[in-house]
């Protein structure tokens, strides 16, 4: 069960506050940011923010002065007092905007992905319809579990997350149907390449680390995937990639 921090919805004439709403399986988009410390900070923001504006574009859902009124409500639910370690979720359709707090926790070690066949409906873009992931998602622990979405005979992404696979010292990611987040294109470029092709489930075992990454968990290590007996046999990259993203973190900028 999520323990919200804050949960609001404002409507988009008026931007006054409604009732809230969630809004998952809404035509609309969302973007969800790490929000941390005491004065807050907050992981990638504007690219969070120019990503989602731009997937409003597409989705045909932006307004006039929409941006600047979305930086105005977040700017209004974030207490210059109060520490965080949250996960802020900003999601916009026709009609209203919903801002959202909850906790983020860190994944262990001791991490298991679990298979389903899923590809989520326009999966190049972060859009509202995650439904059929939320009913797995909400029945498992997110510090030690996640689902890995199959289509075809192919990994995609896990239910939160981008995947990279790792195969002696290359770093590989699936080719096609997945949405690359902000997360992702940060490693892509302290990578220098990410290279992109079709993971086939049969050959998983060829891979040493399957890693997760995203701001719900910065860099995760899958430690098993018991449908397929896959156990992880390094912790290489994920030292790697963990040291890149603390240096990011410690470089973050207080929010203003």
């Amino acid at each position: 069960m999520v323990t919200y921090l804050l949960k609001k919805s404002y409507q988009h004439k008026t931007y006054e506050e409604i009732n809230f709403k969630d809004l998952w399986g809404d035509n609309g988009v969302f973007t969800t940011m790490w929000i941390f410390g005491r004065p807050a900070k907050i992981l990638f923001f504007k690219k969070h923010i120019k990503n989602l504006i731009k997937s409003l574009k597409i989705y045909k859902l932006n307004t006039p002065n929409l941006e600047k009124n979305i930086l105005k409500l977040i700017k209004l639910n974030i207490d210059k007092k109060r520490s965080y370690n949250h996960l802020l979720r900003v999601a916009v359709n026709k009609k209203m905007i919903s801002i959202s707090l909850r906790n983020r926790k860190t994944p262990k070690l001791n991490f298991n992905l679990k298979l389903i066949s899923h590809k989520r409906f326009d999966p190049k873009f972060k859009n509202l319809k995650y439904r059929f992931i939320l009913k797995h998602l909400s029945k498992m622990d997110n510090t030690t579990s996640d689902v890995g979405l199959c289509y075809k005979n192919t990994i995609l992404e896990s239910g939160t997350s981008n995947m990279l696979f790792i195969k002696g010292d290359k770093v590989y990611s699936p080719l096609n149907n997945i949405y690359k987040g902000i997360t992702y294109s940060f490693f892509n470029k302290k990578l220098s390449k990410i290279n992109n092709k079709d993971i086939l489930i049969k050959t998983l075992s060829e891979y040493n680390e399957i890693l997760l990454i995203g701001s719900g968990k910065g860099v995760a290590s899958i430690k098993n995937i018991n449908e397929i007996k896959w156990k992880r046999k390094s912790l290489k990259f994920y030292k790697i990639l963990s040291s890149f993203y603390k240096s990011e973190v410690n470089k973050c900028s207080i929010y203003k």
